[in-house]
């Protein structure tokens, strides 16, 4: 695997692959890599000839009082692995490399950034757009590989990439969990045993709703409130949103039947966790 760190060399590097012809597979991260970074890699790898992963924790995106400093950073291991999985391609430039001194430019997707972690997270998608277009246009792959986990920036990044006009298809992967629902995050590492046991509920407010539609309810209205009561159950977690939306305008919908968005975000001590279903059309 290639490691590389400046821009003029990924950009070097992705344009000789793709003049050769394959396909290249980009899977952007933030590196504490898990099973769901995992499980990316391995759909680029079935699909393109050649895989590039990207490690770049965001400064951008993270808001004044966030955990930009200590956010997990293993760079070796995360290589490692990538090693395994058998990636062709990683980069891993610094915040100088991808912001040069003087750098006033960014990208903005209207009302989609401003609706649920936008919401909760002012300029948080601002940082999350311009970061991915401009790994974009360094890379310039065929195919773009996201976790579902991730709904919100799906839409904001969907958006982006139809509305810019960029040659690039985002894939959209399944949410990856651990054996008792738990969506896989690197900020799971930030709980402990027993926060990480408070932290399957909000697993357990979307399987409520979820039981709650399978038994007939359709109102978005009364599903939030099935939600929101389980999340309450826990007096540990503190609810930042329960909301059913759009899964392409992040808009909150009335009732279910032509298919929703469940998302949840909460507090589980001090860390922020995000968790999402799809239900599909009536």
């Amino acid at each position: 695997m290639r490691h590389i760190q400046s821009v003029a060399e990924m950009k070097a590097a992705c344009r000789e692959i793709t003049r050769g012809g394959k396909l290249l597979g980009f899977v952007p991260t933030m590196g504490a890599l898990h099973e769901g970074h995992a499980s990316l890699v391995r759909t680029s790898k079935t699909k393109c000839g050649l895989t590039a992963v990207s490690i770049f924790v965001n400064p951008l995106q993270f808001g004044p009082a966030e955990d930009l400093d200590k956010y997990p950073r293993a760079l070796v291991r995360d290589s490692q692995l990538l090693e395994q999985l058998g990636a062709d391609v990683l980069f891993a430039p610094t915040a100088a490399e991808m912001y040069p001194t003087g750098a006033t430019t960014f990208v903005e997707v209207g009302e989609l950034s401003d609706r649920l972690d936008g919401l909760s997270r002012p300029g948080h998608f601002r940082g999350v757009a311009t970061v991915v277009a401009k790994l974009f246009e360094i890379v310039r792959p065929d195919f773009a590989f996201f976790g579902q986990k991730d709904a919100a920036q799906v839409a904001v990044l969907r958006r982006m990439v139809r509305d810019l006009n960029m040659d690039v298809e985002v894939v959209v992967c399944p949410i990856i969990r651990e054996p008792d629902g738990l969506a896989m995050s690197s900020r799971n590492a930030y709980l402990n045993p027993d926060e990480r046991k408070q932290a399957l509920v909000l697993h357990r407010a979307l399987m409520a709703v979820q039981e709650a539609v399978g038994s007939g309810e359709q109102d978005a209205g009364k599903l939030i409130e099935v939600g929101a009561s389980a999340i309450a159950g826990e007096p540990a977690a503190q609810l930042d949103y329960f909301a059913i939306v759009d899964p392409d305008s992040l808009e909150p919908v009335s009732d279910i039947s032509g298919g929703a968005l469940v998302a949840v975000a909460a507090y589980v001590g001090a860390t922020r966790l995000i968790d999402n279903i799809l239900l599909l059309p009536r």
